[in-house]
């Protein structure tokens, strides 16, 4: 068989282009629809690929939103970005709250590791060390509430 021959094999489907994305990581359907339209897939085709993955198991909205919550509160992002980047996916609101209840994880204990983590022991024990590292939670999406608990319950409002 020759070279060309060979190289000749015919174009995947929107199925198996769908599922190729799935296989490295999970995707919201509308994050997969996007994907798909970039590579040149009709939005019928893609439409019914994410169907039919969507019926076997392969692409599943909740468990994409599941497993965001609980990787960027692991990286040291707040709720409310996490809430935000979860809407950015094309997620309606029941699935971002569906998600976010479901995380089982503490904010306080997270937004206080981040600043140990960042900033040290010792980097909170001053006024300035301490604004700093309640920027940088609020940056980081997490709520006053809970930069008052990471910093040990310090009023900011002075």
């Amino acid at each position: 068989m020759s070279d060309s021959a060979r190289s000749r094999r015919p174009p995947p489907t929107a199925t198996q282009r769908a599922l190729g994305l799935l296989v490295r990581r999970e995707h919201s359907r509308k994050e997969l629809g996007r994907k798909l339209a970039a590579r040149g897939v009709e939005p019928d085709e893609a439409e019914a690929a994410i169907d039919k993955l969507s019926e076997a198991g392969w692409q599943d909205d909740a468990r994409f939103a599941g497993l965001l919550v609980r990787s960027r509160a692991a990286s040291g992002h707040g709720p409310v970005h996490v809430r935000a980047e979860l809407r950015t996916h094309g997620l309606d609101s029941d699935a971002v709250a569906a998600a976010m209840d479901g995380f089982d994880g503490d904010w306080n204990a997270i937004a206080r590791d981040f600043v140990r983590r960042r900033y040290g022991a010792d980097a909170t024990r001053t006024l300035a060390g301490q604004r700093k590292a309640a920027d940088a939670l609020l940056r980081r999406g997490f709520a006053m509430e809970q930069v008052r608990a990471a910093l040990g319950g310090i009023d900011f409002d002075d």
